[in-house]
């Protein structure tokens, strides 16, 4: 081994050099101020320098306390590192939170507002026997009681299916098929269950086609959907 090579285990160990050289000195029969010399020169000194008895000690200090800050080290790395990683997990706990939070308020409030919507539906729509009867109807008239009978959202699909299917006309009648009224019903006799005067009554009529078309397509714009592609509902 070189001077070269070993004077780190003898600067690192400056202390452990001083302890040992105190020991050396008493042994020898030095006086005591010789110690201070020993730990004076310690960092100069290589293992050579110091004798063969006192190599071993001086080493085995010198790799514990480069140990010990190795572990201290370690020790410090790794309460950074849970740190941080507990951070990380309690802000994404939060965000998830959060986001959880602003779902359930979306959600809450569209569900306010489609039932606020339905509330105002029923409130705007009347039944057909709300109407008194009369002997004859004009298109105006027919459509004015549509507008108090269809939620307002579905007037226009109500509206565009009864003007390609009888033109607003209630005693429409199709020579071929045999469908009657409005909304043009195969038979005519099915709005019987609407209404006794189905035939002559447009209130009874648009009652019994508003049923047929939230049955059989959810909704006369469901059913406009469905009579655009086909041409028939």
């Amino acid at each position: 081994m070189s001077r070269i090579s070993v004077r780190g285990f003898a600067v690192a160990s400056a202390t452990a050099v001083t302890t040992v050289g105190a020991v050396v000195g008493v042994a020898a029969g030095n006086e005591p101020g010789s110690v201070a010399n020993t730990e004076a020169t310690a960092a100069d000194a290589t293992i050579a320098d110091i004798p063969a008895g006192q190599q071993a000690q001086v080493q085995t200090a010198s790799l514990t306390q480069q140990a010990d800050d190795q572990s201290t080290q370690a020790d410090a790395a790794a309460l950074k590192t849970a740190q941080e990683s507990a951070r990380k997990a309690a802000a994404q706990t939060a965000q998830e939170k959060k986001d959880a939070a602003d779902d359930a308020k979306a959600k809450a409030d569209a569900e306010a507002r489609e039932k606020k919507k339905l509330a105002a539906n029923r409130s705007a729509a009347r039944d057909a026997s709300d109407f008194v009867a009369k002997g004859s109807y004009t298109v105006a008239e027919t459509q004015a009681i549509a507008r108090q009978m269809i939620p307002g959202e579905q007037f226009q699909c109500f509206s565009n299916i009864v003007s390609h299917e009888s033109g607003w006309n209630y005693q429409a009648t199709n020579a071929s098929s045999g469908a009657y009224g409005l909304v043009q019903a195969l038979p005519g006799s099915k709005m019987s269950s609407a209404g006794s005067d189905w035939q002559t009554n447009p209130a009874t009529q648009i009652k019994w086609g508003l049923n047929y078309m939230n049955s059989r397509y959810g909704s006369p714009c469901g059913a406009w959907q469905f009579w655009q592609a086909n041409s028939w509902y």
